[in-house]
């Protein structure tokens, strides 16, 4: 994710696109390295095999039609499970191939970046390659030519088809979380937490899914199998759905938050920014992720009570506040936590909007807590608010510098702020 920091970081910009370059340039060494040497070790085409690739080409197509788009331009596609299936089903070059056109046209079809589209493709090959080189190692062979009973096919290729699946998995989230945080400058296992880590139970729900559709593939037909995609169409619908919801809540809450600003042209943009600096402080800390995301939306909610009209002529002043009129601004976080009580979707951030005015001496409002009281929410939106407030031009002053605004932070902190968070 690009920071405002990235605008004074032009050199660094270049090192990470190189890095990325390169990263992308190893994953391409690596897919033609893997596809190679699985050409090299396969068996010829089985009895049937040519069919089966291209009627799970056909479901294929299909499973990436029906992809959709996930936070942070991540794409969510059934198309997996036919792709594992023609792995087990057909486990040699032809299959790669294969996986590898289909990538190849629908990176052409969606006009993706020539960098990102070499990279989708060459993971691919890669992941397909080594999963199924993993799976011929293991001692496993098509399912086109194992009995048609479960209990032979799981015998014979069970564990090599889990091995093979778990590698797959293993090589999907390690390529993904490193192309990720080289791009965003994070960790890996920071990247990888936040968006591999929550889906790994469906990932492990999934294996037996891929196993059992292989297997009624090859052991009924393709019409049978094709009745199995009936309960994923409609999984794949659930978490769209899901996934919509999400985004209109966002999209909502961005709504409320612009209404906001909109009545202060001196505070344009500042919700947002709050929210990025508390997300950073909250990282820095070594949060996890579900809390970081946690701070990150309580942030930008924290203004969120002066959207009330009582609050439009004071915003809308230039010249500095009466006291009858601070006393109207510090009832903003409670009238904000009241507001954000009333959706049950947000009732979790209530606290940290309530209490983000609150100093770590007991100085602050609107109930006077301090120190480990105020919660940890609270005390770091305090500190992020605090420094988009001195690093933005106002009426009064200009912008602060890096250095006076370092100094104040530490002025105050064991009194305004908490000393851990600063």
């Amino acid at each position: 994710m690009e920071k405002s920091l990235g605008q004074i970081s032009v050199g660094h910009r270049t090192i990470r696109d190189l890095r990325l370059l390169r990263f992308v340039g190893g994953v391409c060494v690596a897919a033609l390295g893997s596809a190679c040497a699985l050409v090299v070790v396969s068996s010829p085409l089985p009895p049937g095999g040519l069919s089966a690739l291209a009627l799970l080409t056909v479901l294929a197509v299909i499973g990436e039609a029906w992809a959709f788009l996930l936070p942070q331009s991540a794409v969510s596609s059934i198309a997996f499970i036919p792709y594992m299936a023609m792995a087990l089903v057909v486990p040699q070059w032809s299959t790669v191939a294969t996986i590898g056109a289909l990538r190849f046209a629908d990176e052409l079809r969606r006009r993706r970046p020539v960098m990102k589209a070499a990279f989708n493709v060459a993971q691919f090959v890669a992941l397909f390659s080594l999963t199924i080189l993993c799976y011929l190692a293991l001692g496993g062979e098509s399912f086109l030519t194992l009995p048609k009973e479960v209990a032979a096919v799981t015998r014979l290729c069970g564990w090599a088809a889990l091995g093979a699946y778990a590698l797959s998995i293993v090589i999907n989230a390690g390529l993904m979380s490193s192309v990720v945080a080289i791009s965003s400058k994070r960790p890996v296992i920071e990247v990888w937490r936040e968006n591999h880590l929550p889906s790994l139970g469906l990932d492990i729900m999934a294996a037996p899914v891929t196993f059992g559709f292989a297997y009624v593939f090859a052991a009924f037909g393709p019409i049978i199998a094709a009745l199995l995609w009936i309960p994923l169409i409609g999984f794949r619908h659930w978490a769209k759905t899901t996934v919509d919801l999400a985004q209109t809540n966002r999209e909502l809450l961005e709504l409320m938050i612009k209404s906001i600003e909109a009545r202060d042209p001196y505070t344009s943009g500042h919700s947002r920014r709050v929210s990025q600096y508390a997300t950073i402080i909250a990282r820095a800390l070594r949060m996890n992720d579900r809390e970081i995301r946690k701070i990150g939306t309580s942030a930008l909610l924290h203004d969120v009570g002066k959207i009330h009209e009582k609050y439009g002529p004071i915003l809308r002043k230039t010249d500095k506040l009466s006291l009858e009129e601070w006393a109207v601004m510090k009832e903003h976080p409670s009238d904000g936590a009241e507001l954000v009580a009333t959706m049950t979707r947000l009732t979790e951030f209530v606290p940290a909007i309530k209490h983000h005015h609150e100093r770590w001496n007991g100085a602050g409002y609107p109930d006077g807590i301090k120190g480990e009281a105020i919660p940890l929410a609270s005390r770091i939106i305090m500190v992020a608010d605090t420094i988009d407030a001195m690093t933005t031009v106002r009426p009064y002053r200009g912008a602060l510098g890096e250095a006076d605004v370092r100094a104040e932070l530490l002025k105050l902190r064991g009194e305004q702020f908490d000393p851990l968070v600063v």
